[in-house]
């Protein structure tokens, strides 16, 4: 049964690519990495019931397994290559297969990233998926560049994957009008979208960059850490959805926005003479790009509240061993 899975996942994501020498099938894979270029390594972890909730849709799975790190790829203005799949089951199930890898897939082909290899074996439901991406000599981009005086900027909105987390529960009719804008934020909880175009471009012009992902205080704060400098943003300047303003009062979009998490947008830091330059940049790509604050002297992240106030934040973001 597990080499029929195994077989199922080669057939459903299927990628041909050159620079694999050799693929599934044989004890390790064999790649080239292509001359004049160097290889960003990424890995992470989804286990049910932490990073998913039980009953998440295989396919959901599936893409946001892939969509995490490529996000990871992004933050670092890789373009992706090549990924690695290991699966863990609590049986050999094997329409939960088929619809996982085709959630996968989905969000592979696009990106002509191919599956070269990994594992399967029998447990609690969890995910582990390593991607590898090329970006040019020098150029990735890191947390560690951001000076005083650097804009603060995002792609895209955010809280709206912590909302949909939240609106899971309790469920609503199909009828009730707020349904439709509950399903936005569960699809942005559930398929994030990577922000790969967007890292490219910033190649050069970001002096530091992160993704999103355990929430913008804490993702900034590690930017603050590795860079050696403080932070200020504006409340009233955080790109929050119709979608999440229209379901939440101000003060539950504002907590959302700041420490939710599970956005997977980029949280980059700017020089101000490149700031008009990335902004016409990023526009043009349709991700969208907010200015939200700026890089100060000292240490941390303080957000300004819209009535000028300095707001008290009980909570950054989310840690897995808090």
């Amino acid at each position: 049964m597990e080499f029929r899975l195994i077989e199922r996942i080669r057939e459903l994501t299927a990628q041909p690519r050159d620079d694999v020498r050799i693929g599934i099938g044989d004890d390790a894979a064999v790649l080239a990495v292509p001359a004049g270029q160097e290889l960003a390594v990424a890995i992470d972890t989804l286990v049910e019931g932490v990073h998913f909730p039980r009953g998440t849709a295989a396919a959901d799975i599936g893409w946001k397994a892939l969509a995490v790190n490529l996000s990871d790829l992004a933050a670092m203005g890789a373009s992706p290559a090549w990924a690695l799949l290991a699966l863990t089951l609590p049986d050999a199930d094997a329409a939960f297969v088929e619809g996982l890898a085709e959630g996968f897939a989905k969000l592979a082909q696009p990106h002509r990233l191919a599956l070269v290899g990994g594992d399967t074996t029998r447990g609690p439901l969890s995910i582990s998926v390593a991607v590898h991406g090329f970006v040019p000599p020098g150029k990735a981009l890191v947390r560690s560049g951001a000076r005083v005086g650097d804009a603060v900027l995002v792609t895209g909105t955010l809280g709206d994957a912590a909302a949909g987390l939240h609106a899971l529960q309790p469920p609503l009719r199909d009828d009730d009008p707020r349904a439709s804008l509950r399903e936005f934020l569960i699809e942005r909880l559930n398929r994030p979208t990577p922000r790969l175009a967007a890292g490219t471009a910033l190649r050069g012009q970001a002096s530091a960059c992160i993704d999103i992902s355990d929430g913008l205080l804490a993702d900034l704060g590690h930017v603050c850490v590795a860079s050696g400098v403080g932070a200020e943003i504006d409340a009233a300047l955080l790109p929050r959805s119709s979608a999440l303003m229209a379901l939440y009062d101000e003060a539950g979009a504002l907590q959302f926005a700041l420490s939710g998490g599970d956005d997977y947008e980029l949280c980059f830091t700017v020089p101000a003479q490149r700031l008009a330059d990335v902004q016409a940049d990023l526009s043009r790509l349709g991700c969208g790009v907010t200015r939200i604050g700026r890089i100060v002297e000292g240490a941390g992240v303080r957000v300004r509240g819209t009535d000028g106030e300095w707001l008290t934040t009980d909570r950054a973001g989310w840690e897995h061993f808090a």
